[in-house]
Parts: C-alpha cells; sequence; structure tokens
C-alpha cells in the first residue's frame, strides 16, 4: 500500500479528506498559460514560474489539462503514454517540481486523465494495427468488421462527436471506433488488462503527489455492442429513456469500473479524489458522484442569466449533492465552451442568431464579432455578477484560466490558424473551442503580452494588453481584483454546505441566499435597481454610489441575527 505523503512540501496543505468539498479550482489550459521556454507552448516550467500568482489570487488547487506527450490533435485530449509528460512541455522532473511548488504555497493539484480513448499513435494502438483481425492486440481496442461485399462500409451509421463518421477503416475489412477525432481510438473498457492499466496510471500520478483527477469522458468508457450494431436513430431514440441502456454512453457497467479506482484513491492519505466530466442528464449525475466524489453540473453554464433559470439549478443541485454524500461543483467557463463574459454579452441562448453559443457556430462567432454585436461591456457585468454569486454558493468553484481577468471570447482567429479538430471536420460549420484556449496576456505589451518570449500558438487580439494581469492587478474595481478579493473573502466566511433562501423584491429578478454566518448573497438580474438590504457591505461586483443594488451586480453582505 502506497504510503501518507510526508514530504516537507506537503505539511502545508493538512490531511484532511474533505479539502474538496468547499475548494475553490483553477483550471490550467498548460499550453496557454506561461511558456518559460520560449517556443509559444505553454509548459511546465510555465506553470511553476507562476505559482505566486495562483497563491495570492487565493486558490485551493489547480487542475490541469492534460500535459501528456500528444500530436494534438485535440488539444492534448489525444494521448501517447499516460505517464510521461510530452517534451514540449517538460519533463517529469518539471512536473515533480511544479507539484512541490504548488504544494509549497498550499495548493493541491489535480490533473486530468483520459480513459475513453487514447491516441492512434500509443505504443498498443500502433501494435493493434500491426496486428491480424481477432488478435489480442486489437481486443483492446473496437475493432469491428465493415458491412458490404468487401467491409467497405462503417459497421453503422454513427456520427464522431466532432463530425463525419465515428469508424475508420484499416485497409484489412476491419474499422475502429473513434466517438471523437479519428486520432482518437476508444479503448475496450470490457478487457481487464485496459483497467489494470488505469489503475497504475493512477498510482503512477497520485505517488508523485497529484491530489486528485479530473475523468474526461467518464460517462463514456463502458460500452454494449451487439453482433448487429443499432442505428444512429435507434440510438437517439434509447437516449430518451436515461436508464443506462444505451450503447455507448452512461451505462451501469461504470460503477463497477469507478470502485476499482475509487479502491486506489483510498490507498492515500488523505484518499485521494475525483471529479466526473459526464454529460448526462440531470437525473444521472448523482451516480457518478457517489462514484468518483464529485460530478461537474454544468447547469450554470448552460442557463441564461436569468433569476428563475438560477433558483431552480441551485436548488436541485444543492438538494442531489445532499442525497449523493457528495457536494456540488459550480463552473461558467472552461476549454470546451466559449467564455461567459461572451456568452452573457450575446442575446439569451434559444433567440435570434446569437442561439446557442456554448460550443460555437454562432453567427456572431462565425462572422468574426460582428453580427449580432456583442455588448461586451454588458456582458462582462452580467459575468462578474454570475461570478460573485457562483463564489458565495456552498460546495467546489471551478475557475478557467482567464476568466479572473474577465476575458472574453476571440472570435477572428484565421481559419489557417485553427486547432480544433471540430473547425476542420465540419469544414468549418462548427466554429469550435479555440477562441477560449488562446494564450493569456501577462502585461500591457510584448510579442505575446507576457505569455512567453517569443510568439503564441493561438493569435492573440490587441485587446488582450488592456485585460493582462499587468493592467489589473492593484487596480481598485478591475476583474481581477474582484477574483482575489471574493476568494480571501470566501475563504473567512465559508461555513456549512447549506443555505436559505431569502424573498428580497420580485423573484423574476432578484435572487437572494443566506449562508451560515449571517452572510447574505444578493444579485440583480433585473433591469432596474433594487434597494440595499441592511447591513455591512463586505463586496459588489460592480461599486455602488446610493443604497440601491444596480442590474447585474451581486453584493455580499453581512447582516444581523
Amino acid at each position: 500500500m502506497a504510503q501518507p505523503d510526508t514530504r516537507s512540501d506537503a505539511a502545508p496543505l493538512g490531511l484532511d479528506p474533505d479539502w474538496w468539498r468547499q475548494a475553490v479550482v483553477y483550471q490550467v489550459y498548460p499550453r496557454s498559460f506561461a511558456d518559460a521556454d520560449g517556443d509559444g507552448i505553454g509548459d511546465l516550467p510555465g506553470v511553476t514560474s507562476r505559482v505566486s500568482y495562483l497563491r495570492d489570487l487565493g486558490v485551493d488547487a489547480v487542475w490541469l489539462s492534460p500535459f501528456y506527450p500528444s500530436a494534438l490533435a485535440d488539444g492534448g485530449y489525444d494521448v501517447d503514454d499516460y505517464r510521461d509528460v510530452d517534451p514540449r512541455l517538460g519533463t517529469l522532473a518539471d512536473f515533480d517540481a511544479m507539484v512541490v511548488a504548488l504544494h509549497g504555497a498550499g495548493i493541491r493539484v489535480i490533473v486530468d486523465i483520459v480513459p475513453n480513448h487514447s491516441s492512434n499513435r500509443h505504443v498498443w494502438f500502433q501494435e493493434a494495427l500491426a496486428s491480424p483481425k481477432g488478435s489480442h492486440a486489437r481486443s483492446r481496442y473496437v475493432f469491428r468488421d465493415g458491412l458490404g461485399e468487401n467491409g467497405e462500409v462503417p459497421p453503422s451509421d454513427w456520427q464522431s462527436v466532432f463530425g463525419g463518421s465515428a469508424w475508420e477503416p484499416v485497409g484489412d475489412g476491419q474499422w475502429y471506433l473513434h466517438i471523437f477525432a479519428t486520432e482518437q481510438p476508444d479503448l475496450n473498457w470490457a478487457l481487464p488488462e485496459v483497467r489494470e492499466d488505469f489503475l497504475t496510471t493512477l498510482r503512477f500520478w497520485s505517488d508523485r503527489g497529484v491530489d486528485g483527477f479530473r475523468v474526461d469522458v467518464a460517462h463514456g468508457l463502458a460500452k454494449d455492442l451487439p453482433p448487429v450494431l443499432p442505428s444512429a436513430a435507434e440510438l437517439a431514440e434509447i437516449a430518451k429513456r436515461e436508464d443506462g441502456s444505451h450503447a455507448l454512453w452512461d451505462r451501469d457497467e461504470l460503477e463497477e469500473i469507478y470502485a476499482d479506482w475509487r479502491r486506489v484513491f483510498a490507498e492515500y492519505t488523505p484518499p485521494r479524489i475525483a471529479v466526473a466530466e459526464a454529460w448526462v442528464p440531470a437525473s444521472r449525475r448523482a451516480r457518478y458522484a457517489t462514484a468518483l466524489g464529485q460530478a461537474f453540473n454544468f447547469d450554470l453554464l448552460e442557463a441564461d442569466f436569468d433569476a428563475d433559470q438560477f433558483r431552480q439549478i441551485i436548488s436541485f443541485n444543492l438538494a442531489q449533492s445532499a442525497s449523493s454524500g457528495s457536494s456540488s461543483t459550480w463552473v461558467l467557463s472552461n476549454h470546451d465552451v466559449v467564455r461567459h463574459a461572451t456568452r452573457y454579452g450575446l442575446p439569451p441562448r434559444g433567440t435570434g442568431e446569437g442561439a446557442d453559443t456554448l460550443k460555437g457556430g454562432t453567427a456572431w462567432l462565425l462572422s468574426g464579432g460582428e453580427e449580432p454585436p456583442l455588448d461586451a461591456l454588458g456582458g462582462l457585468r452580467r459575468a462578474r455578477a454570475a461570478t460573485l454569486l457562483l463564489l458565495g454558493l456552498p460546495g467546489s468553484a471551478y475557475l478557467y484560466e482567464g476568466e479572473e481577468l474577465g476575458l472574453h471570447e476571440v472570435a477572428d482567429i484565421p481559419a489557417d490558424q485553427r486547432q480544433d479538430p471540430t473547425f476542420f471536420r465540419t469544414n468549418g460549420g462548427e466554429i469550435g473551442r479555440d477562441g477560449c484556449r488562446v494564450p493569456i496576456p501577462w502585461t500591457i505589451s510584448g510579442p505575446s503580452f507576457g505569455f512567453g518570449s517569443a510568439g503564441a500558438h493561438l493569435p492573440q487580439p490587441a485587446w488582450f494588453g488592456a485585460s493582462s494581469v499587468e493592467a489589473e492587478a492593484g487596480v481598485p474595481g478591475s476583474t481581477l481584483e474582484l477574483y482575489r478579493s471574493a476568494l480571501a473573502l470566501r475563504r473567512q466566511l465559508q461555513g456549512d454546505e447549506t443555505l436559505d433562501w431569502v424573498e428580497l423584491g420580485d423573484p423574476d429578478a432578484v435572487l437572494a441566499f443566506r449562508r451560515p454566518g449571517s452572510w447574505l448573497v444578493v444579485t440583480n438580474l433585473g433591469e432596474t435597481s433594487i434597494p440595499l438590504p441592511e447591513g455591512e457591505l463586505l463586496l459588489s461586483s460592480e461599486a455602488l454610489f446610493s443604497a440601491e443594488l444596480p442590474p447585474a451586480t451581486t453584493a455580499w453582505i453581512r447582516v444581523s441575527g
């Protein structure tokens, strides 16, 4: 059994097994965070160089998106080797140094693990391609004979999430399944060898000091593929049942897989934790929280800036967390969606040309930000209000790098500089996720706004300088200082994982709740100002010049009694 952490660098962290329940976790997309060697790609030494920034921001943990060897067919989520570091991003020694630095600053480390698929350059897949039909090497993946006289037709009409067929031929009449990019063959989790190998990977990183794991596509590992595969239309009908019977997603067998993971987590002191990325119906989400510790709820991320939607989402998820014994997760932005400052500056989802802004493909994004017009200032104001509301909620908060600067989506990236496979597999029909992955700005000027000594792997817009760390640090009212103040106060005010709703004015416009310690959170999502409740104003998302709370503003107030 692995031993407890006794290194001196781990001492500030303590051994609290529940550290994650109300933690603030900051997502680092390593290739776009900080570039230490000047090659245009962010790296692990770059993360280490910014530990003081993360400490001063006040986060409890850092979640690192994939840093493994990869051809970058999907931003690093096509993994060549699960137990190494991409040479462009550093070495295992660099990883260890980063963990020591973060732990020394009191910041825990969560790493992304990508178990649904490997890359097509993984040693197992290369062996599979070099092996005949029916071989053990092919059994690690999902190979099927093609249809037609010579196997020239895909085994089914399933479509990849990124567009195009979900099957790729290998030249001998067989095809392999790739639910995502062609370069991401799906692993066969029915094979004990695959399960055991990932347990080895979990121990490998846990032994190096990793405190937890973010599980990519956590709902996709187990599959049920009968001899005659269902059609895409049949799968769509099965999906409506929400009962674990879908061939590809959210199957009940996942509970057995993750029970093995939890046994590995329990070998460590404190136990390692995991948070599931599971895009499943809300009614099924608690299963993943029970199995792994936490499961992302993306409900606020998918909602409009609307009081009724927010209230229903918060109430439902707190009730679900209580029933599962987990704590809720709150998130407004990440590496897969349009930044929330931009979402809130476009028409609400489902209306007009700005509808469906989460994953791209809108008129605004496709036209480079010209149609419909982006209300940049209004979007940022609403984003700040939503963030301050989110940080007042019980449970853990997940922040995405750059949101603390109020960054907007970068819309006008030339086609020849885009990287997201979604853009290419749909011939530009879906704009993809590059706009939220542009390297973040640290300085007002310079070749890459302080990201590194050279350029950046995705083009940065001229307006980045005004939203840089240098431009905002120490400036009262800046978004960076709002985040710093909120995280410091949150640490002082945080109590148990409960809240009490408070009625203040029009429920269609005002959201208010009380936390332990007489901490009142009030958000005005309406169009007119409301009276500010009596009490000590602790923090507000916008400067207040009267005893009223303006539209699109959140206030934290200490009240009596």
